[in-house]
């Protein structure tokens, strides 16, 4: 009884694969990989891009006048410091 792992003899005597050279087949195992590889990238890339996507009203800052209008707007400054700070963001 003849146990077979996969090697055959040509007719040389040499012992090759049973599937080919390992030549051919390398070349397209690296191919694959490097798709693979590049798949992998791009599936990477864009799961970051979504999640650090910036939202709609995240866009756009609001000025130090806009903050200071705002808290006036709420009552945390009175009309004479909101006059006040208005006037010094405005010298600078």
């Amino acid at each position: 009884m003849v146990l077979s792992l996969g090697y055959s003899t040509n007719t040389e005597g040499e012992t090759e694969m049973m599937n080919g050279n390992w030549g051919a087949s390398g070349g397209w195992m690296i191919v694959g990989g490097a798709m693979m590889l590049a798949f992998w990238a791009v599936v990477f890339w864009a799961v970051v891009s979504f999640v650090r996507r910036p939202t709609e009203t995240g866009t756009r800052t609001r000025t130090a006048e806009e903050i200071l209008a705002e808290r006036f707007a709420r009552g945390d400054l009175d009309a004479d410091e909101f006059q006040q700070r208005r006037q010094a963001l405005q010298a600078h």
